[in-house]
């Protein structure tokens, strides 16, 4: 068992939490207001009603927040790694930038705190069926001694290399998957000038040459338009931060802009 305290619980953070207790773990969650209490306490963790209470003898501190200044101000603002006892690990679910993550990692040092930017791909279902992937960006020791706790709503949990590399595989793969929708998307207007009805293309086509992941959860929605109704929130976010990380780290994301431009019609 281990104690965890968790900051975000959320859309993905909540399912987190209670997959979390199922695994026997200790945990501690930042609930500001009565709503949140209550559902925290209702998933069997412990309100926490103030930040300065996170971090204090945890052994692990997973953040699950929305935006990169809320991952800032919770890591570097308010005092979290200075309570973390020394051999404890911060894990970073949060889609930020790489360079947060390494700033984050510096900062984490003179206190002996590891910090692991876990990217996920997947939903709430996911969480709850304990089968979220995660990219795990830190030290070889650091993700071995985590991956057991995270394993309680991961699967696979993937470590691809050092901190912040967790981070540039999710800006690949989101990049990747904004893509496929705006490939999708004309793919469906050819569709439509041959003839063919949308559904009933997406009824077809997973069963091609041609399937993907994308392609089988706009088949279940009827449409290209319903799917990306569904994701619009998180993948406009996310696709903003794939922008402006390969533009701050050097890159370029080549004929993927296009396609996600295609995405966004």
């Amino acid at each position: 068992m281990s104690r965890v305290h968790v900051v975000g619980a959320g859309r993905m953070g909540l399912p987190m939490v209670e997959r979390l207790v199922a695994g026997g773990h200790e945990v501690h969650v930042l609930a500001r207001h009565d709503e949140s209490r209550a559902a925290v306490q209702e998933a069997g963790a412990i309100a926490v009603p103030e930040v300065g209470g996170i971090g204090t003898d945890a052994e692990l501190v997973v953040v699950c927040v929305f935006t990169d200044q809320q991952v800032r101000e919770v890591c570097l603002d308010d005092g979290v790694l200075e309570r973390m006892p020394r051999g404890a690990a911060l894990v970073v679910h949060t889609t930020i930038s790489p360079r947060t993550v390494e700033t984050i990692a510096v900062a984490a040092e003179p206190y002996g705190v590891a910090v692991i930017d876990a990217a996920v791909s997947g939903g709430p279902h996911d969480i709850a069926a304990g089968a979220l992937t995660l990219f795990l960006g830190g030290a070889d020791d650091a993700v071995a001694a985590v991956t057991p706790v995270l394993k309680s709503y991961g699967d696979p949990v993937l470590h691809v290399g050092a901190a912040g590399h967790g981070q540039k595989v999710k800006l690949v793969n989101n990049a990747l998957f904004a893509a496929e929708i705006g490939l999708l998307a004309e793919a469906a207007e050819l569709g439509r000038q041959l003839g063919v009805d949308e559904a009933s293309l997406f009824s077809a086509l997973p069963h091609g040459s041609s399937s993907c992941k994308v392609m089988g959860n706009i088949a279940m929605r009827g449409s290209v338009s319903e799917f990306r109704t569904a994701v619009g929130e998180f993948l406009t976010k996310d696709v903003a931060v794939v922008r402006a990380a390969v533009s701050e780290l050097g890159g370029d994301l080549g004929v993927l802009d296009t396609a996600i431009d295609a995405h966004a019609r």
